[in-house]
């Protein structure tokens, strides 16, 4: 085969191959616990939310998490 050739093809998958992303979630998780992927992650971030953490420290389990409680919004003190 012609090395004019080859070289190109090489740089394209060796770019191709470095430019993909390893994603922790697993399409499985989504399915056993029927939550959306930003339920255990904030968009377009690889930290987790209180639920995430909460899944991963009780062995991939939601069974018993109670999400933290909502802060008062600003504009209900206003009112008062």
């Amino acid at each position: 085969m012609n090395m004019r050739l080859l070289a190109p093809g090489l740089i394209l998958a060796a770019g191709v191959l470095l430019s993909v992303k390893i994603s922790p979630a697993k399409p499985d998780y989504t399915r056993r616990t029927g939550k959306e992927c930003e339920f255990c992650h904030p968009p377009n971030s690889r930290k987790l939310t209180p639920a995430g953490e909460y899944y991963r420290d009780h062995q991939n389990s939601l069974k018993g998490f109670q999400p933290p409680a909502e802060k008062p919004s600003t504009s209900a003190a206003k009112h008062k």
